[in-house]
């Protein structure tokens, strides 16, 4: 059953830190009785009221608001300055809570002193992207779509400053999730540049823009200049 209701708008940002053997980013797990409950993601939060400017301007807020969240959920507080936007995830219309997510990234250089309430945050990690996806191959945590794609991404750089690099040097990107399963039962999420996108086709074999969400791990199948 499709939603007419609009995602609310929401920001988080994806904190690196460089150590001696690589970039890791931190990861925190969300109280199992609130929103994407169990899951380990990235700071953030919706878009508040008060997070807007005078002029409205979203993109100011979506920056307002990561900090806010970060601030509140990891006890680190980095201006929105540096903060760069790389992404924009809306979830399918089919999904009961959507959030239409910007994704910033920010490199937090020295050390931070993490602080969780305990409360809607239980857990946090500092993890080498590639481990968090070793992870979550093994079942040891659970990860929504668009924070596989991203620690993927991630997992491509050698430092948090290459990825910034790359960053800020091509637009953000876009993903407007369709979600639909193959004939043999396995979830696929599609985004443009998928042969089934449009007509939400998971058994499409053309042009490939997706990930096979299967028991045994997640499988990402993309056009390689994208990432």
């Amino acid at each position: 059953k499709s939603s007419s209701t609009p995602a609310t708008p929401a920001a988080t940002v994806v904190l690196l830190r460089e150590t001696e053997n690589g970039p890791e980013v931190l990861m925190l797990r969300k109280n199992s009785k609130i929103a994407f409950g169990g899951m380990w993601v990235f700071p953030g939060g919706r878009i508040d009221e008060e997070d807007y400017p005078e002029d409205r301007d979203l993109e100011t807020a979506a920056r307002t608001a990561a900090r806010r969240e970060a601030a509140e959920e990891a006890g680190i507080d980095i201006s929105g300055e540096d903060f760069h936007w790389f992404a924009h995830w809306t979830p399918p219309a089919s999904t009961p809570v959507r959030f239409a997510t910007w994704f910033f990234v920010a490199n937090t250089k020295s050390a931070h002193q993490i602080q969780i309430d305990d409360g809607e945050i239980k857990e946090y990690m500092w993890l080498q992207p590639g481990a968090a996806l070793e992870r979550h191959a093994k079942a040891e945590i659970d990860l929504a779509p668009p924070t596989w794609v991203t620690l993927y991404t991630l997992a491509r750089s050698n430092s948090a400053e290459e990825f910034i690099s790359k960053v800020d040097v091509q637009e953000p990107r876009t993903y407007e999730t369709h979600v639909a399963k193959r004939s043999d039962g396995v979830r696929v999420a599609m985004w443009e540049g998928d042969s089934g996108y449009a007509g939400f086709d998971a058994d499409s074999t053309g042009e490939q823009h997706r990930l096979i969400m299967s028991e045994g791990g997640f499988e990402f199948i993309h056009p390689d200049s994208w990432y």
